[in-house]
């Protein structure tokens, strides 16, 4: 009996020394505990720092707010109250100026690259003197528009807002102020801009990342020199991209860091090849997986429900379309040999780009050769299509919600589909980032069913003597990319602490401070560095065997075109014709 009450505690003491040494060692898990150690650190330094008296402010703009909307309408004062709700921001307080100047990219140039790093006091006031007059002329026109809005605003309100002449007035009115105050506030920026150095704040970002991924590669059995001094070239590459990405001519075509940072890699690695002491540090997966963690903080429930049944539709019904769809097609039609190679691809095109690549090929067990060329493709049309899409639907004429519905569901990056809803305006911008926002969450449920039909189906089919192996949840376990979890955990704990605090001071603490003021930065660099590490880590002799017969390519136009037409037909149905009274109010 002793005895084996011995052999159980043996058992259990070995399993728990198991799950301790995965929880350490494995990458997936090192990027949980990155991405949630930056994620609980933004909450403790802007929380601990939140702006004077920021429950008493919100709560007598809120009065307000609510005041204002007994008309049928924003009123002036509405917005006013509102604007001043929207100044309220924890990125204002001095620990949020410190962590956005930490972890800020190099900025905008025009000829001299070194204004991406240094402005001085002159060039400041240069920029400054460049505008002035206009931002000055603007800024009085605006608070002219502002004192008319607020007076037929109150003559409407006197009639009840019964009078529809008067409604009407100020409607009009208040829109003129909104347009001209979105054109003041624009040049705002460039008035305002104030001399600085960002070297000594970029090799502070460098050393905070190279040693926080350094002692995670450490822990999992790596040398931590090795990791950091091949991280120092990596670094120097992701800032070199960011710097090209902010040249105004390369801005306006819309050839991003993400571009910049594969293209400089593939140059080094296919001229004069990738130094040796770089490789240690070329940690792609690493990389995105924590970002990707960090990702899921920015996808909160309320957002989702904002949209609400008919960005679910577009995103949640078309997608798993698209990409079985496409899967089939590579494998049925143009043949292609990898199915692995075939999924990634499939999944990187329907789902969201690179995040759900990464995902779907550790799911599937894919090469770093084919994740390379599917995120390689993918970069390619997302650079093609957020130029080529906005400039389509202004040329048809297509109503701005459809227009950003079908940029939300079809356009890989998120920051693509910013930028190209941009064109179209605000309302397109909010429902495209939206419905992007909607779609990303699937990545946790693609890398699922992945992991479960490659386990259960493509790896497990019957061998020469009839015989078909069996494949337990064990094994879709250990290929299911644990890093999800992290991604969803994110999303769910975030999304709590947000509805907890009402949607005022969770927009001032949680959306300009812990995000956008912190990780959301962070999070940027480190899709950039995976970049980076892709470009340095792929050979064009490697890929050419993949590219037989352009079959990739092939799949790639292919699918998105299947993906277009079904996106813009569902984007349609749902907010025209199922759901217009949603359309009506967004």
């Amino acid at each position: 009996m002793d005895s084996k009450r011995t052999r159980t505690k043996f058992k259990d003491t070995n399993q728990d020394k198991m799950a301790k040494s995965i929880l350490l060692t494995k990458e997936d898990f090192w990027a949980i505990w990155i991405g949630f150690g930056l994620l609980f650190l933004g909450l403790i330094l802007f929380f601990v720092n939140q702006p004077e008296n920021l429950d008493q402010r919100h709560a007598d703009l809120n009065s307000i707010l609510e005041q204002e909307s007994t008309a049928p309408f924003k009123t002036a004062q509405w917005w006013e109250a509102f604007d001043e709700q929207q100044k309220i921001k924890a990125t204002s307080e001095p620990i949020g100026k410190w962590l956005k100047k930490l972890t800020d990219k190099p900025g905008g140039w025009d000829v001299n690259p070194l204004n991406s790093f240094f402005t001085s006091e002159k060039a400041a006031e240069a920029k400054k003197t460049s505008v002035e007059n206009e931002y000055l002329k603007l800024d009085e026109i605006s608070g002219a528009l502002s004192m008319t809005a607020k007076r037929k605003s109150q003559e409407a309100a006197k009639s009840n807002f019964e009078d529809v002449g008067l409604n009407n007035a100020a409607i009009a009115s208040i829109e003129s102020w909104r347009d001209s105050k979105a054109i003041t506030d624009k040049l705002a920026k460039k008035y305002k801009t104030k001399p600085g150095n960002k070297l000594l704040w970029l090799l502070g970002m460098m050393l905070s990342l190279g040693i926080l991924f350094g002692f995670g590669k450490m822990v999992m059995g790596e040398n931590f020199g090795s990791f950091l001094k091949g991280f120092l070239l990596v670094f120097l590459i992701a800032v070199l991209s960011y710097m090209l990405a902010g040249q105004a001519n390369m801005k306006a075509i819309g050839f991003g860091y993400a571009a910049w940072a594969i293209v400089i890699g593939l140059l080094i690695s296919n001229t004069i090849g990738t130094p040796n002491f770089a490789k240690p540090a070329l940690a792609t997966e690493f990389f995105i997986k924590t970002g990707l963690v960090l990702l899921g903080a920015e996808i909160l429930l309320s957002k989702i429900l904002a949209i609400g049944l008919p960005g679910i539709f577009v995103a949640w019904i078309v997608t798993p379309i698209v990409l079985v769809s496409t899967y089939w097609f590579g494998q049925k039609v143009l043949k292609i040999s990898s199915k692995t190679l075939n999924m990634t691809i499939s999944a990187d095109m329907s789902v969201c780009g690179v995040s759900a690549a990464v995902a779907t090929a550790a799911a599937c067990k894919a090469s770093k050769e084919e994740l390379t060329l599917a995120v390689g493709l993918s970069m390619i049309f997302t650079s093609i299509m957020m130029i080529v899409l906005p400039a389509f639907i202004n040329w048809v004429g297509m109503p701005e919600i459809l227009g950003g519905a079908w940029i939300g569901g079809t356009i890989d990056a998120t920051g693509a589909v910013v930028a190209a809803g941009a064109f179209l305006g605000d309302d397109a911008l909010n429902v495209a980032a939206t419905i992007k926002m909607i779609q990303n969450v699937l990545i946790g449920l693609i890398a699922f069913g992945v992991a479960v039909y490659f386990a259960t189906k493509v790896e497990n089919e019957s061998d020469e003597a009839g015989d078909k192996p069996k494949v337990g949840w064990g094994e879709i376990w250990r290929r299911f990319p644990k890093f999800i979890l992290g991604f969803i955990g994110a999303s769910i704990i975030f999304s709590i602490i947000y509805a907890s605090l009402g949607d005022a001071k969770a927009y001032t603490m949680i959306d300009q401070g812990v995000i956008r003021g912190f990780t959301k930065n962070v999070r940027g660099w480190l899709f950039c560095l995976a970049f980076v590490s892709i470009g340095l880590s792929t050979n064009f002799k490697e890929l050419k065997k993949h590219f037989t017969g352009g079959k990739p390519l092939i799949l790639y136009v292919c699918g998105q075109t299947l993906n277009l037409i079904l996106t813009l037909l569902m984007a349609y149905i749902m907010f025209y014709l199922v759901f217009p009274h949603i359309t009506e109010n967004i």
